[in-house]
Protein backbone atom coordinates (compact mmCIF):
# COMPACT_ATOMS: atom_id res chain seq x y z
CA UNK A 1 0.00 0.00 0.00
CA UNK A 2 1.14 3.18 -0.40
CA UNK A 3 0.79 6.88 1.18
CA UNK A 4 1.60 10.40 1.02
CA UNK A 5 0.85 12.24 4.15
CA UNK A 6 1.73 15.99 5.04
CA UNK A 7 4.94 17.62 6.86
CA UNK A 8 4.59 21.50 8.43
CA UNK A 9 8.16 22.52 9.04
CA UNK A 10 6.98 25.13 11.44
CA UNK A 11 5.47 22.47 13.97
CA UNK A 12 8.18 19.62 13.37
CA UNK A 13 11.67 19.63 12.25
CA UNK A 14 11.70 16.85 10.31
CA UNK A 15 14.58 17.44 8.33
CA UNK A 16 16.66 17.23 11.59
CA UNK A 17 14.84 13.99 12.77
CA UNK A 18 15.99 12.17 9.95
CA UNK A 19 19.43 13.62 9.63
CA UNK A 20 19.92 12.17 13.31
CA UNK A 21 18.05 9.15 13.78
CA UNK A 22 16.86 8.02 9.87
CA UNK A 23 13.52 7.63 11.39
CA UNK A 24 10.33 9.78 12.92
CA UNK A 25 7.83 8.12 15.16
CA UNK A 26 4.65 9.94 13.46
CA UNK A 27 1.34 10.34 14.62
CA UNK A 28 -0.85 7.41 12.82
CA UNK A 29 -3.92 8.80 11.88
CA UNK A 30 -4.03 6.19 8.83
CA UNK A 31 -4.58 2.53 8.52
CA UNK A 32 -1.17 1.27 8.03
CA UNK A 33 0.62 -2.08 8.05
CA UNK A 34 4.07 -2.62 8.32
CA UNK A 35 6.26 -2.05 5.19
CA UNK A 36 3.44 0.32 3.86
CA UNK A 37 5.51 3.08 1.37
CA UNK A 38 4.68 6.93 2.93
CA UNK A 39 5.77 9.52 0.68
CA UNK A 40 6.13 12.81 3.00
CA UNK A 41 4.83 15.98 1.39
CA UNK A 42 6.31 19.10 2.65
CA UNK A 43 4.71 22.23 2.45
CA UNK A 44 4.70 25.86 2.16
CA UNK A 45 6.76 27.43 1.37
CA UNK A 46 8.15 23.73 -0.49
CA UNK A 47 5.13 22.40 -1.90
CA UNK A 48 6.57 19.04 -2.67
CA UNK A 49 7.37 15.87 -1.87
CA UNK A 50 11.07 14.99 -0.30
CA UNK A 51 10.77 11.78 1.19
CA UNK A 52 10.26 8.25 0.81
CA UNK A 53 10.02 6.09 4.14
CA UNK A 54 8.51 2.36 5.00
CA UNK A 55 6.40 1.68 8.29
CA UNK A 56 8.32 -0.45 10.47
CA UNK A 57 6.23 -0.64 13.45
CA UNK A 58 2.28 0.63 13.90
CA UNK A 59 0.01 1.43 16.87
CA UNK A 60 3.15 2.24 19.02
CA UNK A 61 1.86 4.36 22.31
CA UNK A 62 3.76 7.26 23.76
CA UNK A 63 5.18 5.11 25.88
CA UNK A 64 6.99 2.60 23.18
CA UNK A 65 8.21 5.61 21.05
CA UNK A 66 11.69 7.77 21.08
CA UNK A 67 11.68 11.00 23.10
CA UNK A 68 11.50 13.29 19.99
CA UNK A 69 10.83 16.65 22.04
CA UNK A 70 13.74 18.76 20.70
CA UNK A 71 12.38 18.34 16.92
CA UNK A 72 8.90 20.44 18.27
CA UNK A 73 9.00 23.82 17.39
CA UNK A 74 4.71 23.43 18.30
CA UNK A 75 5.54 22.16 22.26
CA UNK A 76 1.59 22.60 22.56
CA UNK A 77 1.24 20.69 19.56
CA UNK A 78 4.04 17.64 21.12
CA UNK A 79 1.84 17.65 24.34
CA UNK A 80 -1.04 16.79 22.34
CA UNK A 81 0.07 14.72 20.41
CA UNK A 82 1.39 12.55 22.99
CA UNK A 83 -2.47 11.10 23.18
CA UNK A 84 -2.00 9.36 19.73
CA UNK A 85 -0.71 6.06 18.50
CA UNK A 86 2.41 6.08 16.37
CA UNK A 87 3.75 4.69 13.35
CA UNK A 88 7.75 4.09 13.23
CA UNK A 89 8.51 5.72 9.47
CA UNK A 90 11.98 4.76 8.27
CA UNK A 91 13.43 6.94 5.63
CA UNK A 92 14.87 5.02 2.74
CA UNK A 93 14.72 7.65 -0.24
CA UNK A 94 14.55 11.64 -0.29
CA UNK A 95 14.29 14.23 -2.99
CA UNK A 96 14.22 17.66 -4.08
CA UNK A 97 13.17 18.02 -7.16
CA UNK A 98 11.37 20.01 -9.37
CA UNK A 99 9.48 16.81 -10.88
CA UNK A 100 7.99 16.62 -7.73
CA UNK A 101 5.99 20.15 -7.04
CA UNK A 102 2.13 19.76 -6.13
CA UNK A 103 1.66 20.99 -9.43
CA UNK A 104 3.55 17.98 -11.28
CA UNK A 105 2.10 15.28 -8.94
CA UNK A 106 -1.71 16.77 -9.85
CA UNK A 107 -1.03 16.21 -13.53
CA UNK A 108 0.19 12.60 -12.21
CA UNK A 109 -3.15 11.86 -10.52
CA UNK A 110 -3.16 13.10 -7.37
CA UNK A 111 -6.56 14.99 -6.82
CA UNK A 112 -5.03 17.57 -4.32
CA UNK A 113 -2.28 18.37 -1.68
CA UNK A 114 -2.71 16.04 1.32
CA UNK A 115 -4.36 17.22 4.00
CA UNK A 116 -4.35 14.28 6.46
CA UNK A 117 -3.01 11.88 4.40
CA UNK A 118 -4.73 9.74 1.32
CA UNK A 119 -3.99 6.76 -0.49
CA UNK A 120 -2.00 6.98 -3.63
CA UNK A 121 -1.49 4.81 -6.32
CA UNK A 122 1.27 2.62 -7.87
CA UNK A 123 1.60 4.85 -10.97
CA UNK A 124 1.82 8.22 -8.93
CA UNK A 125 4.16 6.29 -5.86
CA UNK A 126 6.58 5.34 -9.22
CA UNK A 127 6.82 8.32 -10.78
CA UNK A 128 8.07 9.86 -7.26
CA UNK A 129 10.52 6.99 -7.34
CA UNK A 130 12.14 8.67 -10.43
CA UNK A 131 12.96 11.85 -9.01
CA UNK A 132 13.99 10.35 -4.93
CA UNK A 133 17.91 9.28 -4.28
CA UNK A 134 18.77 6.30 -1.85
CA UNK A 135 19.18 7.61 1.45
CA UNK A 136 22.20 6.06 2.72
CA UNK A 137 22.11 7.50 6.39
CA UNK A 138 24.64 6.20 9.22
CA UNK A 139 23.58 7.23 12.23
CA UNK A 140 25.99 6.02 14.90
CA UNK A 141 23.35 7.50 18.41
CA UNK A 142 20.24 6.32 17.21
CA UNK A 143 18.25 6.53 20.64
CA UNK A 144 20.55 8.70 22.79
CA UNK A 145 20.81 12.42 23.30
CA UNK A 146 23.58 14.33 21.69
CA UNK A 147 26.79 13.15 23.25
CA UNK A 148 29.49 15.61 24.43
CA UNK A 149 31.90 13.59 22.14
CA UNK A 150 31.17 12.55 18.72
CA UNK A 151 32.81 10.44 16.71
CA UNK A 152 33.08 9.75 13.30
CA UNK A 153 35.08 7.81 10.35
CA UNK A 154 33.50 4.61 11.47
CA UNK A 155 33.98 2.03 7.40
CA UNK A 156 30.37 1.20 6.68
CA UNK A 157 30.91 -1.59 4.14
CA UNK A 158 28.67 -1.09 1.26
CA UNK A 159 30.37 -1.78 -2.74
CA UNK A 160 33.22 0.05 -1.52
CA UNK A 161 33.82 1.64 2.10
CA UNK A 162 32.35 4.77 2.78
CA UNK A 163 33.26 6.50 5.95
CA UNK A 164 30.24 7.46 8.26
CA UNK A 165 29.77 11.54 9.32
CA UNK A 166 27.77 12.43 12.42
CA UNK A 167 24.85 14.47 11.84
CA UNK A 168 24.70 15.62 15.25
CA UNK A 169 28.16 16.98 14.84
CA UNK A 170 27.15 18.92 12.06
CA UNK A 171 23.93 20.33 13.75
CA UNK A 172 26.28 21.50 16.54
CA UNK A 173 28.77 23.16 14.08
CA UNK A 174 26.08 24.88 12.66
CA UNK A 175 24.45 26.31 15.66
CA UNK A 176 28.08 27.25 17.12
CA UNK A 177 28.86 29.00 13.74
CA UNK A 178 25.85 29.47 12.03
CA UNK A 179 25.07 28.90 8.58
CA UNK A 180 26.84 31.71 6.53
CA UNK A 181 29.98 30.46 4.47
CA UNK A 182 33.38 31.04 6.69
CA UNK A 183 34.79 31.40 3.67
CA UNK A 184 32.96 33.63 1.09
CA UNK A 185 30.02 34.67 3.72
CA UNK A 186 27.45 33.57 1.28
CA UNK A 187 23.60 33.31 3.20
CA UNK A 188 21.14 31.15 1.68
CA UNK A 189 18.77 32.28 3.76
CA UNK A 190 19.32 36.09 2.98
CA UNK A 191 19.78 35.46 -0.76
CA UNK A 192 16.89 32.58 -1.11
CA UNK A 193 13.98 33.69 1.69
CA UNK A 194 12.61 31.19 3.89
CA UNK A 195 13.45 27.97 1.99
CA UNK A 196 17.62 28.60 2.56
CA UNK A 197 17.04 29.02 6.08
CA UNK A 198 19.86 27.27 7.79
CA UNK A 199 21.03 25.62 4.68
CA UNK A 200 24.52 25.34 4.22
CA UNK A 201 27.43 22.58 3.95
CA UNK A 202 30.04 21.51 6.84
CA UNK A 203 33.45 20.46 5.55
CA UNK A 204 35.73 18.45 7.38
CA UNK A 205 38.80 19.85 7.61
CA UNK A 206 40.35 16.69 7.47
CA UNK A 207 38.76 14.51 4.63
CA UNK A 208 37.33 11.33 6.58
CA UNK A 209 38.87 9.52 3.33
CA UNK A 210 42.13 10.30 4.48
CA UNK A 211 41.64 9.87 8.85
CA UNK A 212 40.82 6.04 7.14
CA UNK A 213 39.98 4.83 11.22
CA UNK A 214 37.18 6.19 13.90
CA UNK A 215 37.74 9.41 15.34
CA UNK A 216 36.70 11.49 18.47
CA UNK A 217 35.58 14.77 16.45
CA UNK A 218 35.35 18.31 17.96
CA UNK A 219 32.56 20.29 16.17
CA UNK A 220 34.18 23.82 16.80
CA UNK A 221 37.83 22.59 15.62
CA UNK A 222 37.31 20.09 12.84
CA UNK A 223 34.26 21.79 11.42
CA UNK A 224 33.28 24.78 9.32
CA UNK A 225 30.19 25.89 7.74
CA UNK A 226 30.81 26.59 3.94
CA UNK A 227 28.99 27.01 0.53
CA UNK A 228 28.86 24.62 -1.38
CA UNK A 229 30.81 26.19 -4.22
CA UNK A 230 33.57 27.35 -1.46
CA UNK A 231 33.53 23.22 -0.29
CA UNK A 232 33.77 22.12 -4.07
CA UNK A 233 36.90 24.21 -4.08
CA UNK A 234 38.46 23.15 -1.13
CA UNK A 235 38.42 19.78 -2.45
CA UNK A 236 40.09 21.10 -5.82
CA UNK A 237 43.47 19.56 -5.70
CA UNK A 238 46.09 22.16 -7.60
CA UNK A 239 49.56 20.34 -8.37
CA UNK A 240 48.42 17.56 -6.00
CA UNK A 241 47.40 19.97 -2.99
CA UNK A 242 44.75 21.40 -1.59
CA UNK A 243 43.59 24.46 -0.13
CA UNK A 244 43.45 25.02 3.55
CA UNK A 245 39.50 27.06 4.07
CA UNK A 246 42.33 30.11 5.41
CA UNK A 247 44.04 30.28 2.45
CA UNK A 248 41.10 29.95 0.21
CA UNK A 249 39.56 32.80 1.89
CA UNK A 250 43.09 34.95 1.30
CA UNK A 251 43.09 34.18 -2.32
CA UNK A 252 39.44 34.84 -2.72
CA UNK A 253 40.45 38.39 -1.22
CA UNK A 254 43.05 38.75 -3.21
CA UNK A 255 41.07 38.21 -6.68
CA UNK A 256 38.27 40.72 -4.98
CA UNK A 257 41.35 43.48 -4.44
CA UNK A 258 42.25 43.19 -7.78
CA UNK A 259 39.01 44.19 -9.97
Amino acid sequence: MYWMIPANHKVYDHKSAFEDRGFIDWKQNLNYNVNDIVYIYRTTPFKKVMYKTVVEQVLMTSKEIINDEEYWIDKEAYTNSLKNNYARLKLVKQGDSDELILDKLIEQGLKAAPQKGCKIDKKLASYIDKYMNNYNHCNLFPNEDIPKNYYEGSVVRVIVNKYERNYKARRECIKHYGSKCMICGFDFEKVYGEIGKDFIHVHHIVPLNEIRKEYMVDYKKDLIPVCPNCHAMLHQKVDGKMYTWQELKKFLVRLDSDK
